[in-house]
């Protein structure tokens, strides 16, 4: 009876007893039954590497996809016919690769999911692990005294982005030499699996001779590149363009100051004013200046590149703070970039913890001034968008930015790569106030901001600010009539007032809202307000009193918010007031203090930030017909805007 041959390869690993890195027993059983199906079979072994537009699966895509199988080296590029790679992935019987598993096979799955990967795969990366091998391919290859990368020994896995992108502007050298890389991390696999196995104690001589896998990673003709890869890119390999987005959108004449902050004011952060598409840039140092010549421009929106906010249950930025334990160092938008393969740091890594701290104090400033803040990133929205980031260096980061139709102008007359990520975050402000954005965070931490190619459908929302009795309910609730969801800031003090026991009034009311005020809390209340009405597409909201909580709408919605100012005559209003409330002793004391309250001191500063003022002193026709008006060229405006 033969011996079957997984049996025959186990029982000779057991038998080397002369190397000493790992000892057969350590070995699974599951992993001893692939390598002995490798050795097996090697005609059937596929070797395989991809090369791609960045390392996040989730957002980027395949340039081409190299292997080896059964004698043959082969090529797909992206964009052309890829049917011998699946039929050839159908008849192997394992797939060998080079951390694999967390790349190369994602790709594949979400690219090309007709393709049966077979149930038989060897990472590389972790059987070197396992006989203290450690490091990528190449310093592997450099521990070995392997050599198989005749003519892209410089060539790393960044430098191959670049040749696509010079590939796709018409080099096709470059794709000669990409091919020619792919093809040599193939070969090196196979002198790289021996190595493995003989530190394994795997003897490979028990089917007649020898198996090397370097005769099957490495075939005759390897490294010949056939010439009919000479053919010019695919127009889908191009990414959409400016126009293709924004062409008829407001956003061509939107004012946004994108921010790479530093974490210290010695060293200089990059800054943009990003007018429709023409980029102003600058080096600016101090928190002061950052302000001052932020408010200058007159930005309809900030977009940061720097953490905004802390992980929840987080109070301080250092490593004494005593949640540090429970919370950790990271937030929900950084552990999701993580998920999808974007390299991000933990925004309370100590090296990161002063950059937070600086650009939480920057937005609470900002957003004092009623001034709309959002957190960016601009190595995600680079790879989303397709742009080479900038450790591909400058010119290819300033290359991409200029091809999707941004103009830029440095202060300095050269821009450098912290102006081109400060460029790239007020593009993301673009795409944001757009609805071309997705939201990473959660209630508790305000989101990071990336932008989506898919557009997505924002609520219009309608913010009522004005000063006491001026009729700001009065057309909440008209609008309310016409199919608008109502909200308002009281209804969600009422429930802090229900579960401290406090009785509901409008003192009452006044206190909770200034002691929120001062503790910071106001985005969090407007962002209950909100959550309110979340399913609705026409809202209203009623008692904006800050400026931060204009900026917080405009923050969510961007240009689907509108804010209208109610304003009326001090003695009508003293006498509204009068009339509505129901306490015996109503005077124009009091009167006058209620006025004066806190919440009530910033209500006049919410007059400038409003799109509309409109004067209730008159009927309530009027004011009824003023703001049907007003909201209607305004959701007009939006369906000019954003057809879809």
């Amino acid at each position: 009876m033969p011996i079957p041959f997984g049996f025959r390869i186990l029982r000779a690993m057991s038998r080397r007893e002369d190397i000493k890195t790992t000892t057969p027993k350590r070995i699974p059983a599951k992993l001893r039954q692939k390598i002995a199906l490798c050795c097996e079979r090697p005609s059937e072994v596929m070797f395989l590497d991809l090369e791609t537009t960045g390392l996040s699966h989730h957002y980027d895509e395949f340039t081409l996809i190299g292997w080896s199988l059964g004698g043959k080296s082969k090529t797909v590029v992206k964009g052309h016919d890829s049917s011998e790679f699946v039929q050839d992935v159908g008849v192997s019987q394992a797939i060998v690769s080079f951390n694999g598993t967390m790349f190369d096979l994602k790709f594949i799955a979400k690219e090309l999911p007709e393709c049966a990967l077979p149930h038989v795969h060897i990472d590389l990366r972790y059987l070197c692990l396992r006989v203290g091998l450690k490091g990528g391919q190449k310093a592997i290859e450099n521990v070995l005294g392997l050599d198989f990368r005749n003519g892209v020994k410089d060539i790393d896995g960044m430098a191959a982005v670049i040749l696509w992108h010079r590939y796709l502007r018409g080099d096709h050298a470059a794709l000669q030499t990409l091919i020619a890389y792919n093809r040599a991390d193939i070969a090196a696999m196979g002198a790289i699996f021996n190595e493995a196995l003989e530190r394994l104690a795997v003897e490979r001589d028990l089917f007649g001779s020898e198996v090397d896998f370097t005769d099957w990673s490495a075939p005759q003709g390897w490294t010949s590149v056939p010439s009919g890869f000479e053919y010019d890119p695919t127009p889908d390999q191009r990414s959409e363009y400016y126009d293709d987005f924004f062409g008829c959108s407001a956003a061509t004449s939107a004012r946004i100051v994108g921010i790479d902050l530093t974490g210290s004011e010695a060293r200089p952060s990059g800054w943009c004013l990003l007018k429709g598409k023409r980029a102003y840039t600058d080096l600016i140092s101090t928190d002061k200046d950052l302000i001052r010549q932020t408010v200058e421009a007159e930005p309809d929106l900030i977009s940061i590149d720097c953490p905004l906010c802390l992980p929840t249950g987080r109070t301080v930025v250092t490593d004494d703070d005593p949640g540090r334990e429970a919370f950790g160092i990271m937030r929900q938008c950084e552990r999701e970039l993580k998920r999808r393969g974007v390299n991000v740091y933990p925004c309370l890594l100590p090296s990161m913890q002063k950059l937070t701290e600086r650009g939480i104090g920057l937005a609470t400033a900002f957003r004092k001034q009623g001034l709309p803040v959002i957190e960016s990133y601009p190595g995600a929205a680079q790879d989303i968008l397709r742009i080479p980031r900038k450790g591909a260096g400058v010119e290819w980061l300033q290359l991409g930015l200029s091809e999707f139709g941004i103009s830029l102008n440095s202060q300095s007359g050269r821009s450098s790569h912290d102006e081109l990520d400060a460029a790239t975050s007020a593009l993301v402000g673009t795409f944001h106030m757009s609805g071309y954005s997705e939201e990473l965070g959660s209630l508790e931490e305000p989101p990071l901001v990336i932008p989506d190619r898919n557009a997505r459908r924002l609520p219009f929302v309608v913010g009522i600010s004005g000063p006491i009795a001026a009729g700001k309910t009065t057309v909440g609730r008209h609008l309310e009539s016409r199919g608008f969801a109502y909200t308002r800031f009281s209804q969600v003090i009422d429930e802090f007032l229900d579960e401290r026991g406090w009785p509901k009034n409008r003192l009452t009311r006044q206190k909770l809202g200034t002691e929120l005020q001062e503790r910071g809390r106001q985005t969090e209340l407007a962002a209950r307000t909100l959550i309110r009405v979340a399913d609705a597409e026409l809202v209203v909201v009623d008692g904006l009193r800050f400026p931060e909580d204009h900026a917080y709408f405009f923050e969510r919605v961007g240009f689907s918010f509108l804010h209208i100012f109610i304003d009326a005559d001090a003695e009508v209003r003293r006498a509204r007031y009068f009339d509505r409330e129901t306490e015996a002793a109503v005077t124009a004391e009091v009167f006058e203090e209620a006025q004066g309250a806190v919440v009530e001191a910033n209500v006049e500063n919410m007059r400038g930030l409003a799109q509309h003022i409109l004067y209730n002193s008159s009927s309530l026709a009027h004011i009824e017909g003023a703001a049907h008006t007003v909201v209607d060229q305004e959701r007009e405006r939006l369906r000019c805007q954003f057809p879809s």
